[in-house]
């Protein structure tokens, strides 16, 4: 390679006449008859003269091409042939961009808009992310079978069940997603791998629940926090710790909150809002948390955004107790079992479960708003009772309010 460097300048490159024009160094300009140019690295190694396209002129122009130059003259100088070793390091590049992480992570984006709060929560990929990128992440999805996945889940298989089906779940849509992008992946591996590992040898805990009889005492143990209005008003709604969290004074009119069908689980497509009645005392409780509000959200964090279910959890956990804030639909459901006679659709509704057959439910457009005003109303009646009080006998004025709706 020439000593000299860096001969020519902006103007000279731009005004070179057809021929081949030197940088020094190796670095050549080579100008065409129709105007066109090109950046060429001249390098000679294992005794054999080589020619490296660097780009097109003006596309590339002189100080990249110089900058370009060097970095495979440096190549050249550790004994490496530099075009082979740009081809080496662009197959990896297109190998990175194939590997489990990005394919994830790709997954995860086109899924955000069928997830509650576009996934915000993180609790789509966190499974992956906590589970299965730490050992496969950086492996081409494509090399990925059967055997890699149950040697990444075997260790939670039986012990973090419901985590590692979770996990097996996620894994199994990336390698959709990595088919559906046209890459040769194995569409059966995640089922090979089950297979593999076996059955789980694991008892589903269900989230621990005070008995609803219990419920009334705890209710007015209650005070005027955030934290304590937020588990008020869940435990006379019955819904689940998410809507409840980050409901906005905009989904309130007059005794009916709407929560937004993004915000609704295990409602089928979540196409439909979830009218939820409104006790007098979860007005009053509303009313309460109006004072605590920010930017429209009735219960917001201690710095930013809403209260975390967390914060509800620990609460119930400093108090002693084992319950759990979700445990207090399962409360009201065996409320309405033993003590009243609601009719299964109207609890399983007032739950935001979704009931009976596609046909049926094509065909059924109540949502059963006034009954489940009248039970809402006089499960809060329940919670107001003197502690220790048995049974209350719901069932003739239940009745009669079905009656009278049907």
């Amino acid at each position: 390679m020439a000593r000299a460097l860096h001969k020519l300048s902006a103007a000279t490159v731009k005004a070179a006449p057809q021929g081949k024009h030197s940088d020094g160094g190796g670095l050549w300009l080579y100008k065409r008859a129709d105007g066109g140019a090109q950046w060429v690295l001249r390098y000679t190694i294992h005794g054999r003269r080589h020619e490296m396209g660097l780009g097109r002129f003006p596309d590339v122009g002189l100080k990249d091409a110089r900058t370009e130059a060097e970095k495979w003259r440096a190549v050249v100088r550790q004994g490496k042939d530099a075009i082979k070793e740009r081809e080496r390091q662009r197959r990896e590049a297109e190998r990175n961009m194939h590997i489990l992480s990005e394919i994830a992570l790709d997954a995860f984006e086109s899924r955000k808009a069928e997830l509650k709060g576009d996934g915000k929560a993180g609790r789509w990929f966190t499974p992956l992310e906590l589970h299965v990128l730490p050992k496969l992440g950086r492996m081409p999805i494509a090399e990925i079978d059967q055997r890699d996945i149950r040697d990444t889940l075997a260790p939670i298989w039986h012990t973090k069940a419901d985590t590692a089906r979770k996990a097996m779940n996620r894994l199994s849509i990336c390698l959709r997603h990595a088919a559906a992008l046209g890459l040769d992946v194995d569409l059966q591996a995640t089922d090979k791998a089950r297979a593999l590992l076996g059955k789980q040898r694991h008892t589903p805990k269900h989230v621990p629940a005070l008995k609803w009889q219990k419920v009334p005492a705890f209710y007015q143990s209650l005070g005027g926090s955030v934290t304590e209005l937020a588990l008020r008003l869940l435990i006379l709604t019955a819904v689940r710790s998410y809507p409840l969290r980050h409901i906005h004074e905009d989904q309130i009119d007059g005794d009916v909150w709407t929560i937004p069908a993004e915000a609704m689980k295990g409602r089928v497509g979540a196409t439909s809002e979830f009218r939820v009645p409104l006790s007098t005392e979860a007005q009053e409780v509303i009313q309460e948390a109006r004072k605590f509000a920010r930017n429209g959200f009735l219960f917001p964090g201690v710095r930013k955004g809403v209260t975390s279910d967390m914060t509800m959890s620990s609460f119930m956990k400093r108090r002693g107790m084992e319950a759990r804030p979700h445990g207090f639909r399962s409360s009201f459901r065996d409320w309405c079992a033993e003590a009243t006679n609601t009719p299964r659709d109207v609890a399983e509704t007032a739950l935001g479960h979704v009931t009976g057959a596609a046909v049926e439910r094509a065909y059924r457009r109540t949502d059963f708003l006034e009954q489940r005003r009248v039970l809402m109303e006089r499960w809060a009646k329940l919670l107001g009772k003197p502690y220790g009080t048995s049974v209350v006998n719901f069932r003739n004025e239940a009745q009669d309010s079905v009656a009278r709706d049907a």
